[in-house]
């Protein structure tokens, strides 16, 4: 759903499949905004999946430069270990399902105050410490490091805001089983068109500050 808010805000989006393309430092370090996604390894597993470790250092190097950068789930996770916090498997387990976030004092001033209660998608298993200089902005019950701010150019969403209530399947393909499919299109089907709503304005008030001295 943030892809189509950029087109519509006029941002030419490209993509990096950093496991088939590699790590486009140059890239990384000249984009006017970096938006690091989700997968489902972890921030840790570098020696399996070794495009984690230069991934790592060119988002280091990004947000130390002080350009705005976003990372959502796994992309959180990496903003946080680019910042030198700790990731790990979460004690609490998978944290899978709709559900509000609880906001901190801080995250009431700034963009994320338009999630507010209302249910986002959660879809994750690992968690982090929070970097060292980094605000706290959204809690779980299950997880309190939900989202956290760096200055108002460095945000990271454990949970995903970027998810409204179209395109559901193709995060619910080859995952029976593993997941309660059904309650996941319900939650789609009550929550998803709010939670759109909500993601797309928070992604534009952030991007209205974190892109302000451009």
């Amino acid at each position: 759903m943030f892809h189509e808010v950029l087109i519509a805000d006029g941002w030419a989006v490209g993509y990096n499949e950093v496991p088939v393309d590699g790590v486009d430092a140059g890239g990384v370090a000249g984009a006017d905004l970096l938006i690091v996604l989700g997968g489902p390894c972890g921030a840790y597993e570098g020696a399996a999946y070794p495009w984690l470790v230069p991934e790592i250092e060119a988002i280091r190097a990004r947000v130390a430069a002080g350009e705005p950068t976003l990372g959502i789930c796994l992309g959180a996770q990496l903003i946080a270990a680019a910042l030198g916090a700790r990731v790990y498997a979460g004690g609490a387990g998978h944290e899978i399902g709709w559900g509000p976030v609880l906001l901190t004092g801080p995250a009431r001033a700034g963009p994320l105050a338009v999630l507010d209660g209302v249910p986002v998608m959660h879809w994750h298993g690992d968690t982090f410490d929070l970097p060292d200089g980094a605000t706290l902005l959204a809690s779980t019950q299950a997880y309190r490091n939900q989202a956290f701010g760096v200055g108002s150019h460095v945000l990271g969403l454990q949970f995903h805001a970027e998810v409204g209530g179209s395109g559901i399947e193709h995060w619910l393909i080859g995952q029976a089983g593993a997941v309660d499919l059904c309650a996941m299109r319900e939650g789609a089907r009550v929550h998803g068109a709010a939670a759109g709503r909500a993601g797309a304005a928070m992604l534009r008030v952030w991007l209205s500050r974190a892109t302000a001295g451009a």
